[in-house]
């Protein structure tokens, strides 16, 4: 007999990589039969249309004068605390720390026990906000309360230990990616709007902040185009864009750089791009590197923070040491001038997505999990079934 979960999701319902993680879990779990219930500020971007088994809460926050900032925080709790209640959930999964966590924490005070709280880690919450001595003990206190905590890589985990100081079992889950939303091939006509059959297109997917290193990926870029003909593509928003837009016209770069803002449906993007840039100072997984790979198109990338754990240096992408933009661009034009190369890293990026990263295999880690806390007692006859 397969038993089946209520489900409660917060977290950021926006462009960035944790909101995509938890409403693509969300909606995998809902096929697998069990019932999700979405509590957040908005509708996710990625919930798209109808699908069964999924049901959405809008968190709504009192305006009161007397209010210097909107409560969220304690509006997200009450709401967690009362869908629990009336839908009867078994448990929250909370994607980042801050302040999801803490609200998890604070509607178990007031439903029980019995509700169990399930925390993922996935970036910034503990590598900024984790080091940030006004909410340093929060943190470290709604991790150390939540019944498990899963961060998605190694080398997040490990620094939450070190900044947190934190000793509970933490679960290593990776992102993951559903290989069916990358099968289709590239749309020639689309491909044509942006480059001509002899141009390359490389690709930057970010939210342009500092982190990402965006005169790195433009410095990568003009070298690249020195010696391959290429376009660049800028996919999303962010502070450092405007900075960007200034270093290409200083270059006289402008007619060969396409900026398209934020995108719901980056698979066409992908799909007739031929390389993802990704210098980031630092990342703790990089799902765009992923979904790139799942797409077939290599990343070029540095050697830090999670990234070396989706990128297999030398077999589906390049990495190199931050800042090292020759090193980069040196990489990006073997690729490119190299057909048989190219097409052996393409080959070896899809299939690392789906026998490392595929939406079955991480769902499934997530649901023994929850499981494990929400029906201990019959945690193994529900996976078995």
């Amino acid at each position: 007999m397969i038993i089946m979960l209520k489900i409660g999701i917060a977290c950021y319902p926006t462009l960035g990589g944790s909101g995509v993680v938890a409403t693509e879990l969300g909606k995998f779990m809902a096929e697998k039969g069990h019932e999700v219930h979405f509590i957040t500020d908005r509708m996710p971007f990625r919930l798209g249309q109808f699908q069964a088994n999924i049901h959405y809460h809008e968190v709504e926050v009192s305006d009161y004068y007397v209010f210097r900032y909107p409560p969220y925080d304690l509006a997200l709790a009450n709401k967690l605390a009362q869908v629990a209640k009336q839908e009867k959930l078994d448990l929250l999964h909370v994607h980042y720390a801050v302040p999801h966590a803490i609200c998890a924490y604070l509607a178990k005070q007031m439903v029980g026990d019995h509700l169990k709280v399930v925390t993922t880690l996935h970036g910034t919450d503990i590598t900024i906000l984790g080091h940030d001595p006004s909410l340093k003990d929060l943190i470290r206190m709604a991790i150390n309360q939540s019944d498990a905590v899963t961060a998605v890589s190694q080398d997040l985990l490990m620094e939450t230990r070190d900044v947190l100081a934190i000793n509970k079992p933490i679960d290593l889950v990776y992102n993951f990616v559903d290989p069916r939303d990358y099968a289709a091939p590239a749309n020639p006509q689309l491909r044509a709007q942006f480059a001509a059959p002899d141009e390359k297109i490389l690709l930057h997917m970010s939210n342009f902040r500092p982190v990402k290193r965006i005169k790195d990926v433009i410095d990568i870029f003009a070298r690249v185009h020195d010696q391959v003909p290429s376009r660049l593509m800028f996919v999303g928003e962010g502070p450092d864009l405007t900075h960007a837009v200034k270093r290409i016209k200083e270059l006289g770069l402008s007619d060969r750089v396409h900026y398209l803002g934020k995108q719901n449906n980056i698979a066409d993007i992908i799909a007739m791009s031929d390389l993802l840039l990704l210098p980031s100072e630092k990342e703790s997984f990089g799902l765009v590197a992923l979904e790139a790979m799942a797409g077939g198109v290599p990343t070029i990338g540095s050697n830090a923070g999670g990234i070396p754990e989706v990128i297999q240096h030398g077999e589906n992408g390049f990495l190199a040491p931050v800042g090292n933009t020759e090193e980069m661009a040196a990489y990006a034009i073997k690729l490119l001038t190299d057909p048989i190369l190219y097409e052996q890293f393409s080959a070896a990026g899809v299939h690392c997505s789906q026998t490392k990263f595929s939406a079955e295999l991480i769902a499934k880690q997530y649901e023994q999990i929850y499981y494990r806390v929400a029906q201990p007692e019959l945690c193994e006859t529900a996976l078995s079934s």
